[in-house]
């Protein structure tokens, strides 16, 4: 299995490559050169399995030979060991043909833990078996960072650099990056919204001589393995209901369409999906590209679900790689062009294959806020911010073919706006009971890259 640049300049290179390098050199995202299918057997078999089990089917085959098949299972194995429902993803629910996927049972309280937890496994055999030290730099709307911490704290092969914007992420989910004390990770609160940190990111990806003298990796969704751990849910799920003798849907709230992306690999591969749906907040700028054809940035309104307050959604790049056949040089003719003019218009052969994948919706922050008050009264089920979204959206994509929507992360991680939408508080589950009496370990840093990269090259432990 090899693995190619979605700009396609770059070099080919091996999963285990893939995975620690992130971004590629010419600025394109890794995707397999082939992707894989599984038969109607090998998905039906899946049924009644342990979620590990799926796991390793699913994801066995783009792994190529960087693990053994025993080395992959005991880090499959070791990677959910800390997830607090024996399910991982438990289904729930909510109407007669409409199923809540629970992506928030993880150590960090996110679906972000279901890739983050198996990178940093992988990371760590891969740098124990080289003696290799790296520098991973990451850009987070909220989830990603605290998972991105709680994977590598303490490791002593890794230096970890998370740039969140500053007064912009929920006070859990600052919390969760400010207060773990280990030394190798370091939360920067960044001037600026979470585009300015993704911006800042890679650009030190583009800067060679920085990227290879801190020997620079990167786990955002840019990173393959990040969104290859996130299809598994999608078969586990699917099975639950019926797959593959039955089509199932999906409603996916997504910022940087990596959640959603896993979706479309998943299809691929050969589970039966009938609808891949977009959920979108008032940042609505995936649902306006499928809606006009061009994708346009309009700026970033801060709302109560604030990891999907995005405008350069990075793993569209994806998508529209497939869509335009792989032709990478019209991929990076348009990235350019969004860099550059802040838009670019997708051509009809293009856009009509996007459609055709996926369908979209928007909520507004009043939906929301009804949707978390009125989900509690009918089915009991307590959603945070981004899960309602999804939840609203998929109300206009309901149909025959059950409909699963993703909960991305546990309300815990947004009371404020979980507490006036129902009138309750929600509490963090024990292990986080003491969250707000840890103390805070942050720096505030200027939408600057030269001052970012002196920072990082200061602190890492050489």
């Amino acid at each position: 299995m090899k693995y190619v640049s979605t700009r396609g300049t770059a070099p080919e290179l091996t999963f285990e490559d893939a995975m620690m390098t992130g971004l590629a050199r010419d600025g394109g995202l890794y995707v397999p050169d082939v992707i894989p299918t599984l038969s109607h057997d090998d998905i039906a078999e899946m049924a009644g399995q342990s979620y590990e089990e799926i796991a390793f089917t699913v994801m066995r085959p783009f792994i190529g030979d960087t693990f053994t098949d025993d080395e992959f299972r005991d880090l499959i194995e070791a990677a959910y060991a800390g997830f607090n429902h024996a399910a991982r993803a438990p289904l729930k629910q909510l109407d007669s043909n409409h199923f809540l996927l629970e992506l928030f049972h993880g150590p960090t309280l996110a679906f972000k833990d279901f890739a983050m937890q198996l990178i940093g496994q992988m990371f760590q055999a891969s740098l124990t078996r080289s003696g290799k030290r790296i520098t991973i730099v990451g850009a987070t709307s909220g989830d990603t960072g605290s998972a991105a911490i709680e994977a590598f704290r303490g490791l002593d092969n890794v230096d970890v650099f998370i740039l969140f914007p500053h007064g912009r992420v929920s006070e859990v989910q600052r919390r969760q990056m400010t207060t773990p004390v280990e030394s190798n990770v370091h939360a920067l609160a960044m001037d600026g919204d979470f585009d300015d940190c993704q911006a800042a990111l890679k650009d030190m990806f583009n800067d060679f001589e920085f990227r290879d003298g801190v020997n620079l990796a990167g786990v955002n969704s840019i990173n393959w393995g990040r969104v290859l751990a996130q299809v598994v849910y999608y078969f586990s799920s699917a099975v639950s209901l019926g797959a593959p003798h039955r089509k199932v849907s999906f409603t996916v709230p997504t910022g940087n369409f990596g959640d959603i992306f896993a979706g479309y690999i998943a299809k691929r591969m050969g589970l039966p999906i009938d609808q891949l749906v977009i959920a979108t907040n008032q940042n609505d700028i995936l649902h306006r590209t499928l809606e006009t054809g061009a994708q346009v940035k309009e700026g970033v309104t801060p709302s109560i679900s604030p990891s999907m307050d995005i405008q350069v959604s990075s793993n569209f790049e994806r998508a529209l790689f497939e869509a335009y056949e792989r032709d990478g040089a019209v991929v990076a003719e348009q990235m350019d062009e969004l860099k550059d003019k802040g838009e670019f218009t997708i051509s009809q052969g293009a856009i009509d294959m996007l459609r055709d994948t996926f369908a979209s919706g928007r909520a507004s922050e009043d939906e929301t806020y009804a949707t978390i008050k009125t989900e509690l009264m009918l089915s009991g089920e307590l959603l945070c911010p981004h899960s309602a979204v999804g939840v609203t959206v998929a109300g206009d994509h309901l149909g025959e073919t059950p409909m699963i929507t993703l909960a991305t992360a546990h309300p815990a991680k947004f009371p404020a706006a979980v507490e006036k939408a129902t009138g309750q508080h929600p509490d963090l589950p024990p292990h986080m009971a003491d969250l707000f009496e840890r103390d805070e370990r942050v720096t505030r840093v200027p939408s600057d890259l030269d001052a970012l990269q002196t920072l990082i090259k200061e602190r890492i432990q050489n």
